[in-house]
C-alpha cells in the first residue's frame, strides 16, 4: 500500500514558566491509504498534540523542534494559512473529542453541514443539499435532525452529527480525537462500523486517537502506544493486544475491564506520569516493575521485533509475556451490603416541556422524555443506569439534582421529599447531592485556576481547609499539587475531568450523580477512580447514581443496574444477575455490543430512532427493532412489569421464557 502521510521524526516544544519543554519527541509513524492506525497513550501523553498537527494546527505557545508531516508528499509543516483551509475538510478532515465546544450554539445542526458542504463544493451535480444532508445523518444513525439546534440533542447525538459532517465531502484522511468517548456501545458499534465502510467505499485512511483498547480492537490494522511524548511500541493490532511486549503497553492493557473479566485483581499500572520528574533514559522507567538501573540513564529507542513490531525496551526480550495469558480475578468490586433508604424516585415523568405560559402557546404538552420512573437507593449502594443515548439517563439526573422539575412524581432524599426546583432546596440539601458531569470543558470555570475551582464549594459551604486538603484531593485523583496553580486550558481532556471529580468529592456528599464521568478518562486512570469510588462508598457511605455506557465499569462497580430505554425502565436487577443472565431483550443488546480485545463479527442492530412519547403512550419503545419481538401486542400495549427476585423486568414475554445465558 502507499502512503497517505508520514510523520518523520516529529518533536513538539511548549512555552512555560521554565522555558520550552518537549512534549512530542522524535515520533515517526506512517499511513497507508486505506488504512486504520489506531494511537493510544494515558492523557498528556502527546497523542491529540500529535494529531493535531496532521491537520496543520498549532498553539500559540508552541513550537515544532524537527521533523516533517508529509501528506501526499508534502510537508503541511510548511504551508500557509490558505493552503492548509483549502486542505481541511475536503482532504483531511477532523472529528473533535468534545462535540459541545465544537458545534455553534447558535445555528441549527443541518446549517452547519450545509456550510461544510457548500464551502468545499461537495456535492454531487445529481444530488440535492437536502438529500445529501439526510443520507449523512441516516449514515450515523439519527433521524431528521436537521432543523434542531445542538442543545436539543444528546451528548452522543451531537458526536454523531460531528462525524457525519466530517465525512460530508469523502476526504482521504480522518483524523479522530477520542471520538466514541461520549457514546453508548450500540452506538460506538454502529459509528465503527459506519467507518469501516467509509474505508472500503472511498479508501479513506484514519488516525485513531483514543484509550479505548477494546474498541480500537474492532477497527485499527496498526497501533502505536506513547508514553510522555515518545512511541514505545508500534505492533499490528492484534498482536499488540494479544503479546505486548513493552512493560507500559502491558500495564495499559491489565487495567482494562471487560464484560468477561471484571476484575479488581489485575495488576495494572503504577503512579502516574510526571513530567517534572522524568529521567535522562526511558521515561517510563519511574513506573516500571521491571526496570534495571540502566534503564534509568540510558535512552531508549525502538528497536524492531520483526517487519511490522517494534518496542523500545532495552529489556523486551527477557520480559517476553507468556504465550497464554494469565486469568484474571472476576470478583467485582461492588455487590457489598448496603442498608437505609437514601433516595427515592416514585412515578417520575419527566418533559422538557412543562406547564405555564409555554404549553399554552404550543397548545400541547410536549414530548415526555422519561415515563413512570421508579429507582430506590441505599446509603452506600451504588446503582448504575445504562442505556443509549437519548434514553434519558441524563435527564433522570437533571431532575434528581433540581435542574428539571418533574411533570409527575416525587424525589426524596432521607425520607424527605425534596423540591422539584434547585433554588427551592436547602444549603444542606445542595451539600448533600453532587453533580460531576460528562463534560468537563463546560464545568470547569476556564479563566480560574484549579485552586480557586476546587476552593469555590468549600467556601460556598463554609467549610475550613487547608491548602494540604486540596493537595490530598487532587492525589486521589491521580494529579499533584503543580495542578493547582494551572487553567484548564493548560489540562488534558482527562486531567480536567479528574478536576471536577475532585470538586465534587471535596464537600463529602452522601449521594454523587455520576454523569458519564469516565468516559473521558484513560484506563489507568479509570482504575484508579474506580477504586476510589469504591472506598468512599465502603469508608463513608457514599451512594452514587451511576450513569455510564461502559458496561465493564459497570459490572465491575455497581450494586444494582437500571436498564433504560427511550424513556422507559425496561430492567432492574443486581449486577451478578443481570450480567450472568440478561433476560431482557434490551439488555441481551447491550452486552453482546461490548466490545472485548479481540476484533469479532458483531453486527449492530438498527439504530435507535428519537420518538415522541405521550404521557400515555402505547406500545413497547423497543418495537419493531427487538430480536425476539412476538407479536402485534408489541408495538400495540405497553409491556407489563414483571417482578423478579431482585428487581423487575417490563417484557411482554413471560419471565420464565427470558432467562438467556450471556
Amino acid at each position: 500500500m502507499t502512503k497517505l502521510i508520514a510523520v518523520n521524526n516529529l518533536s513538539i516544544a511548549y512555552a512555560g514558566p521554565a522555558g520550552w519543554t518537549n512534549i512530542v519527541e522524535g515520533v515517526s509513524f506512517d499511513i497507508a491509504r486505506g488504512e486504520a492506525f489506531g494511537l493510544v497513550g494515558e492523557s498528556g501523553c502527546g497523542k491529540s498534540t500529535v494529531a493535531y498537527r496532521l491537520l496543520g494546527y498549532q498553539a500559540p505557545n508552541s513550537r515544532v523542534q524537527t521533523g516533517k508531516v508529509l501528506f501526499e508528499g508534502t510537508d503541511l509543516l510548511q504551508l500557509d494559512a490558505p493552503s492548509l483551509a483549502a486542505l481541511r475538510g475536503r482532504k483531511i478532515a477532523f472529528v473533535p473529542q468534545n462535540p459541545t465546544t465544537a458545534l455553534s450554539p447558535g445555528m441549527r445542526v443541518g446549517s452547519q453541514i450545509r456550510e461544510m458542504i457548500s464551502t468545499h463544493r461537495a456535492l454531487a451535480d445529481n444530488v440535492s443539499m437536502d438529500d445529501r444532508l439526510r443520507e449523512l445523518f441516516a449514515l450515523v444513525g439519527l433521524g431528521d435532525v436537521r432543523r434542531r439546534y445542538p442543545h436539543e440533542l444528546s451528548g452522543g447525538q451531537q458526536q454523531r452529527v460531528t462525524i457525519a459532517m466530517a465525512v460530508a465531502c469523502n476526504p482521504d484522511l480522518l483524523v479522530l480525537d477520542e471520538p466514541t468517548t461520549g457514546l453508548d456501545v450500540t452506538t460506538q458499534r454502529q459509528i465503527i462500523r459506519l467507518l469501516s465502510e467509509l474505508r472500503s467505499r472511498i479508501g479513506m485512511a484514519m488516525l485513531y486517537v483514543t484509550h479505548d483498547l477494546a474498541l480500537l480492537a474492532q477497527i485499527a490494522d496498526r497501533v502505536g502506544v506513547m508514553y510522555a511524548g515518545q512511541l514505545v511500541e508500534t505492533a499490528d493490532s492484534e498482536t499488540l493486544l494479544s503479546r505486548p511486549l513493552h512493560p507500559y503497553s502491558r500495564g495499559l492493557i491489565a487495567s482494562i475491564p471487560t464484560i468477561q473479566h471484571a476484575t479488581l485483581g489485575a495488576r495494572g499500572l503504577t503512579g502516574v506520569l510526571r513530567r517534572d520528574q522524568m529521567p535522562g533514559g526511558c521515561k517510563f522507567q519511574p513506573r516500571c516493575d521491571a526496570a534495571s538501573e540502566a534503564c534509568r540513564s540510558t535512552p531508549q529507542s525502538l528497536d524492531k521485533v520483526d517487519a511490522s513490531h517494534a518496542v523500545a525496551c532495552m529489556r523486551w526480550r527477557e520480559l517476553a509475556p507468556p504465550a497464554t495469558p494469565p486469568v484474571l480475578d472476576k470478583t467485582p468490586i461492588g455487590n457489598t451490603d448496603a442498608t437505609g433508604n437514601l433516595l427515592s424516585l416514585q412515578n417520575l415523568t419527566l418533559s422538557y416541556t412543562q406547564s405555564g405560559w409555554l404549553r399554552t402557546l404550543l397548545g400541547q404538552e410536549g414530548k415526555v422524555t422519561a415515563r413512570e420512573i421508579e429507582i430506590e437507593l441505599n446509603a452506600g449502594e451504588i446503582v448504575a443506569l445504562v442505556g443509549e443515548s437519548g434514553s434519558g439517563k441524563s435527564t433522570i439526573a437533571r431532575a434528581i439534582s433540581g435542574r428539571l422539575a418533574p411533570r409527575s412524581g416525587s424525589i426524596s432524599l432521607g425520607g424527605e421529599r425534596l423540591e422539584p426546583r434547585l433554588s427551592q432546596r436547602s444549603r444542606q440539601q445542595l451539600r448533600q447531592i453532587q453533580y460531576i458531569f460528562q463534560n468537563p470543558d463546560a464545568s470547569l470555570n476556564p479563566r480560574r485556576k484549579v485552586r480557586a475551582i476546587l476552593e469555590r464549594p468549600l467556601d460556598h459551604f463554609g467549610i475550613e481547609f487547608e491548602t494540604a486538603t486540596l493537595e490530598d484531593i487532587l492525589e486521589s485523583v491521580g494529579l499533584h499539587a503543580d495542578y493547582l496553580e494551572r487553567f484548564p486550558e493548560q489540562l488534558s481532556g482527562g486531567e480536567r475531568q479528574r478536576v471536577a471529580i475532585a470538586r465534587a468529592l471535596l464537600v463529602k456528599p452522601q449521594l454523587l450523580i455520576c454523569d458519564e464521568i469516565l468516559s473521558a478518562l484513560d484506563v489507568s486512570v479509570q482504575a484508579k477512580i474506580v477504586e476510589l469510588l469504591a472506598s468512599l462508598k465502603a469508608q463513608h457511605a457514599v451512594a452514587m447514581l451511576f450513569i455510564s455506557h461502559d458496561l465493564a465499569v459497570v459490572r465491575q462497580l455497581a450494586d444494582r443496574v437500571a436498564v433504560l430505554y427511550l424513556g422507559e425502565l425496561m430492567q432492574v436487577s443486581r449486577t451478578k444477575a443481570l450480567f450472568s443472565s440478561p433476560r431482557h431483550p434490551y439488555t441481551e443488546m447491550l452486552l453482546r455490543a461490548a466490545p472485548d480485545l479481540h476484533k469479532d463479527d458483531y453486527k449492530p442492530m438498527p439504530p435507535a430512532m428519537p420518538q415522541s412519547m405521550s404521557v400515555h403512550g402505547e406500545g413497547c419503545p423497543l418495537a419493531g427493532r427487538c430480536p425476539r419481538q412476538v407479536d402485534s401486542r408489541c408495538a400495540q400495549s405497553r409491556p407489563p412489569l414483571q417482578r423478579t427476585a431482585d428487581g423487575f423486568i417490563r417484557c411482554h414475554i413471560p419471565v420464565g421464557q427470558l432467562a438467556v445465558p450471556a
